[in-house]
């Protein structure tokens, strides 16, 4: 029986994507150490990812843009990404097994479980790849709009990245349909 496992990053900042994976494993290509990827530093999370990369019989990472998460919400938008992971996968799962409350529609069997990249290994390399992924792509964000500070906080609404929000004002990037972005816009 295939297993997929899926897991989203982002849901809570102010700007960037969400990002969403899904991952089914190779039985015969154990991997050690998953856990729920904020329990992992970052050389952790970026030695798994490659591991995961590497063992899983087949992966997809996607995404939902900011302007999809304007359009749709944050809420939707996070569904949408999940879709597109487990429809990106080369392999067909037999079931689904979906970090959170709430599955996406799919054309496969899935379940949601509650803190599941805590208690799931194949949701724990998801939560890792999707982590590792958004971070990477906040990284390329920062520099390319350097006043924010994206590296550091990756879009979250610290003291430092909303300061730049007042200083700055909005960048491409910023989801325009969050409170603190929205405010800022007016100011």
């Amino acid at each position: 029986m295939l297993i997929a496992g899926v897991d989203e990053a982002g849901r809570g900042p102010l700007a960037g994507p969400v990002v969403a994976a899904a991952v089914i494993f190779d039985p015969r290509r154990p991997i050690s150490g998953l856990k729920d990827s904020k329990m992992l530093s970052a050389v952790q999370r970026e030695r798994l990812y490659s591991v995961i990369v590497r063992d899983a019989s087949s992966y997809f990472i996607a995404l939902a843009s900011v302007e999809e998460i304007d359009r749709l919400n944050i809420y939707h938008a996070t569904l949408l990404a999940m879709q597109r992971a487990v429809n990106g996968l080369s392999l067909k799962p037999d079931k689904v097994l979906i970090d959170g409350n709430v599955c996406p529609s799919l054309p496969y069997l899935a379940e949601a479980i509650v803190k599941g990249d805590a208690k799931v290994a194949v949701i724990s390399a998801a939560s890792i790849l999707a982590k590792v992924a958004r971070d990477r792509m906040m990284d390329a964000l920062d520099l390319e709009y350097p006043d924010y500070g994206f590296s550091r906080h990756r879009g979250y609404p610290t003291a430092v990245h909303l300061r730049a929000l007042q200083t700055h004002g909005l960048c491409p990037e910023h989801r325009r349909s969050f409170r603190p972005v929205a405010e800022a816009q007016r100011r």
